[in-house]
């Protein structure tokens, strides 16, 4: 059964192709959830602007990350747009890699 902590741990494997930064960093993960009963994870998450054409890339890629867990057999992702994401929901890190003061 993994814990969050092992789900976001996983999920930072799953790169921004454009800014190369993850999107756990990034703040793009807006929330996850593990069904135990029905061996499933759900990933709320959101990119950096609508209209991303990437955006099935990064979908598959939270799939494959999060399935490679132990225990998973199925993975739920909703893309959402609220709240808006804005460049304050970064990591320290991915602020200083992207140049924000911080």
């Amino acid at each position: 059964m993994p814990t969050k902590e092992e789900i976001l741990e996983a999920l930072k494997n799953v790169y921004d192709p454009e800014l190369m930064i993850n999107v756990v960093d990034l703040g793009l993960i807006y929330h996850v959830e593990w069904d135990e009963e029905n061996k499933t994870v759900k990933v709320r998450y959101t990119l950096t602007a609508p209209g991303c054409p990437l955006s099935h890339i990064i979908d598959a890629e939270i799939q494959r990350a999060v399935t490679a867990l132990e225990g998973v057999e199925h993975v739920e992702t909703e893309l959402v747009w609220e709240p808006l994401w804005n460049p304050s929901m970064m990591s320290d890190e991915a602020k200083l890699t992207l140049g924000y003061d911080i």
